[in-house]
């Protein structure tokens, strides 16, 4: 066995469909044809949104159905990210990339999903088991063409094309996301800010992977194998024939992953680098404010986008370690403040924006089930 390509996959690979292990749940039934015999248009548009980008794909939505056209959707304060998110903002964004999914579900069935961000109030410092929306249903719904492609969607991870992203798309990306009060949308394609950004992504991912209580937050999260996989349904997903092999033989064990100078675990680092580095383009979103309703706004915009490039042919990846509020980040995240020209705003989504070389399989869900609470 070869430990460079068994964590060169670790970079990057995802689950291959199909490859449950048997009497495990299958860890990407959610996609296939979700919301298919539901006659309950809220049901319909849930098991779209569960389909949503999040951070570290920890599907951190509750659901509570209020009478015959009603939703309370909360967090689930047992998936945070309280290392790597400490504020819970990039939780926040993915709960308004379900909301924008499920507004666009709703909308397919022909109904308004009108949502209202924290009716209880907005929680801070971090998220609490108040609602971070009220959603009620109501005919006259307008469908959207995005709605088409939330199924091809992908957080893609891998390489892209050596080509520039031209400005037609990015400026496509830029007028998905909509004119939501507050954000605005920049991009860099080719040059030497893109250059800049590169260099920066990279520091900033090799300066988590160098900061213990970060990066064993996500080495937690490593759901290394078919089995882990389909036992959890959720977190990164990694598997690939020398992986497999790797982890039958208990190869793939905690401590190596939490260590990232381990000479089994930094190749798999370092493989992340060029990623950065040749990134044909960058794009990012911010906001006026850094409120809850700010975040849930910047989240919508961002499903929209991700949409978009779906359409376009387009792959997109968050590279969201400079962003983020922990200590150890802090100068690089004002370096990315400077490098974008943000002074002034919160950024809200850093990505990495190119042509696929490939498309990945989609990430594992854990079901509409999962979620809906009696």
């Amino acid at each position: 066995m070869n430990r460079r390509h068994v964590l060169a996959l670790l970079a990057a690979s995802t689950l291959p469909a199909g490859c449950a292990p048997a009497n495990l749940p299958d860890p990407i039934a959610a996609w296939r044809n979700p919301g298919a015999g539901e006659a309950d248009p809220r049901r319909y548009a849930l098991a779209h949104a569960i389909l949503a980008p999040n951070p570290h794909n920890r599907q951190p939505w509750l659901v509570d159905l209020v009478g015959e056209n009603e939703i309370l959707l909360s967090p689930d304060t047992e998936r945070l990210l309280p290392e790597t998110d400490p504020f819970n903002r990039q939780i926040t964004i993915g709960c308004g990339a379900f909301l924008e999914l499920l507004a666009l579900a709703a909308a397919e069935r022909g109904f308004r999903a009108d949502v209202t961000p924290f009716p209880g109030g907005e929680p801070h410092p971090t998220l609490d088991a108040r609602p971070f929306a009220h959603v009620r249903f109501s005919e006259g719904g307008a469908a959207d063409p995005l709605f088409a492609h939330i199924l091809s969607r992908r957080t893609n991870r891998l390489a892209y094309q050596a080509r520039a992203v031209s400005p037609e798309d990015m400026a496509r990306l830029m007028e998905a996301g909509g004119a939501a009060p507050g954000l605005a949308y920049s991009y860099a394609s080719g040059g030497e800010t893109t250059t800049a950004l590169g260099d920066l992504a990279w520091r900033a991912f090799d300066r988590e992977a160098h900061t213990p209580h970060a990066h064993h937050e996500t080495a937690r999260l490593l759901r290394v194998g078919r089995e882990q996989i389909a036992r959890h349904r959720d977190g990164i997903a990694v598997t690939g024939a020398f992986v497999e092999a790797a982890a039958a033989l208990n190869l793939v064990t905690f401590d190596m992953l939490a260590n990232p100078d381990h000479p089994f675990t930094k190749p798999s680092i370092d493989a992340w680098r060029p990623l950065a580095e040749d990134a044909p383009a960058f794009f990012w979103i911010t906001s006026a404010e850094n409120t809850r309703a700010a975040q849930i706004a910047a989240g919508r915009a961002y499903a929209r986008v991700n949409l978009k490039a779906t359409e376009l042919g387009l792959a997109i990846h968050p590279w969201s370690q400079a962003l983020q509020e922990y200590p150890e980040m802090a100068g690089l995240k004002d370096e990315m403040t400077r490098v974008t020209n943000t002074s002034g705003a919160t950024l809200q989504m850093f990505v990495r924006v190119g042509y696929p070389t490939e498309t990945p399989p989609p990430a594992p869900r854990r079901g509409l089930a999962e979620h809906v609470r009696a």
